[in-house]
């Protein structure tokens, strides 16, 4: 039986550490820990159309 590739749950995103730096909201790591346990990048500061699943920025 073939399967497609899956995301991996244990492999977080690579976030621009730089930006994050003084980030109030991630601490400064750049990924924040979504209630279900995924690890997203930080919607304050990591800009780009990499944040959520759906690739689309959110609000």
């Amino acid at each position: 039986m073939a399967h497609g590739a899956h995301r991996s749950p244990l492999l977080p995103p690579r976030p621009d550490v730089t930006l994050a730096r003084d980030c109030e909201q991630c601490l400064g790591w750049g990924t924040v820990v979504t209630r279900d346990g995924h690890h997203e990048l930080c919607h304050a500061c990591q800009p780009g159309p990499a944040r959520g699943e759906s690739g689309s920025p959110r609000p």
